[in-house]
């Protein structure tokens, strides 16, 4: 793969912590724990992220040197801004993400990308101080998530794969719009490298196949550029 100019990405799939924890516990009751009965979050956290390390320790060792690009994924945001506040994230979450994605780069070079969807700005000091080297899949129609300006804040520091919107664009608009998409995300976010151009999300059944033709199209023209 490698010597045909692609790289290679590792995921393996439901690698969450908080996502796990909620799901397991329900997102209202999760919540309380984090909050009202912290030495039992902290208790399932634990669980889990030891769970979620021997994943991917026992992936790495019979995968090998062979994969480019790590996925770890925990989505932190919705549409309008984070589920829990940044202080709750940093005391609770962010240490077993640390704990994780250290224990990956000890086995290693792979560059980790985080995926998180929604509106995630106020955390991406932290993810950086993580040593996470990709954020995905900047979610664009979420609020805060202007690709000029994660570009220009933390274009030194991270790299970006997605940001050409899958909630309005992609299903609802015509080609010459998904072009217009792509090629502005690609304004944005790409001088410089650093930019893997891609649909925020997986494209979905309502999306028009030209619309699907219309972006692969406008990011190979506008690639070139």
């Amino acid at each position: 793969m490698r010597k045909s100019g692609y790289a290679v990405v590792g995921n393996l799939g439901w690698t969450e912590v908080f996502g796990m924890a909620w799901y397991l516990r329900g997102f209202e009751n999760f919540m309380i724990d984090l909050i009202a009965r912290k030495e039992f979050a902290h208790a399932l956290l634990r669980r889990i992220t030891d769970y979620q390390k021997a994943r991917y320790l026992k992936f790495l060792e019979i995968v090998g040197n062979v994969i480019d690009v790590i996925l770890f994924a925990d989505d932190l945001g919705g549409q309008h801004g984070l589920f829990i506040s940044p202080s709750t994230y940093r005391e609770m979450i962010k240490p077993c993400h640390a704990e994780i994605i250290q224990s990956v780069r000890s086995k290693t070079r792979a560059r980790i990308m985080f995926h998180s969807c929604g509106s995630v700005t106020p955390l991406l000091d932290d993810f950086v101080e993580l040593g996470v080297d990709i954020l995905n899949p900047v979610q664009v129609s979420a609020k805060r998530m202007d690709t000029l300006a994660l570009k220009k804040r933390y274009g030194k520091r991270l790299s970006f794969w997605g940001a050409v919107d899958t909630q309005r664009i992609l299903p609802h608009g015509i080609p010459e719009e998904v072009r217009k998409e792509v090629r502005l995300r690609i304004s944005h976010l790409a001088p410089g490298g650093g930019y893997v151009v891609a649909p925020v999300h997986v494209v979905q059944a309502d999306v028009p196949p030209g619309n699907v033709i219309a972006m692969c199209q406008a990011a190979k023209e506008s690639g070139k550029e």
